[in-house]
C-alpha cells in the first residue's frame, strides 16, 4: 500500500463508531444499505455488511433477518457499550483492587461524589 493510502485511512475504530452512532440516533433496525447512506462516505456495501457483521458476532449489535439479508440494531445504549468495556477491563485484570483505587484516584471531585451516590443508591436497593 503506498504511504498516501495509508495516510487517507481512518484512525482505529472511527468508522465503527460512526456505525454506532447511526444507529443510535436512528433507533430503529437499517441495513448496510441504509447505513451506508446516513454516513455518505462512498464505502462499498459490502465494507459495510463487513462491518456490521463483525459488530454482531462480537455481541454488539443484533440482527433482524429482512427479504433479502439483514437489518442491524444496537445490543446496548452508548452508555451500556461503555460500562460493558470498562467491566471486561478490570474483570480481565489480575490485581483489581489496585485498578480500582487507581481509577477511584483519578476520578474528579464531582465524579468522585456521583459514584459514591450511585454505590449508596445501589447498597439501598439490595436491601
Amino acid at each position: 500500500m503506498s504511504r498516501s493510502g495509508e495516510d487517507e485511512r481512518r484512525p482505529h475504530g472511527e468508522l465503527v463508531a460512526d456505525v454506532l452512532a447511526v444507529l443510535w440516533q436512528v433507533g430503529k433496525p437499517m441495513t448496510a444499505q441504509q447505513v451506508n447512506a446516513v454516513l455518505d462516505k462512498g464505502l462499498a456495501r459490502t465494507t459495510m455488511a463487513t462491518i456490521l457483521s463483525r459488530l454482531y458476532e462480537k455481541g454488539t449489535l443484533r440482527r433482524i433477518p429482512v427479504t433479502r439479508g439483514f437489518a442491524y440494531e444496537p445490543v446496548e445504549d452508548a452508555e451500556g457499550l461503555a460500562a460493558g468495556r470498562m467491566r471486561r477491563e478490570l474483570e480481565s485484570e489480575p490485581r483489581r483492587e489496585l485498578v480500582l483505587k487507581r481509577f477511584v484516584s483519578s476520578l474528579s471531585a464531582s465524579d468522585e461524589e456521583t459514584l459514591r451516590r450511585l454505590l449508596l443508591e445501589a447498597e439501598e436497593g439490595s436491601s
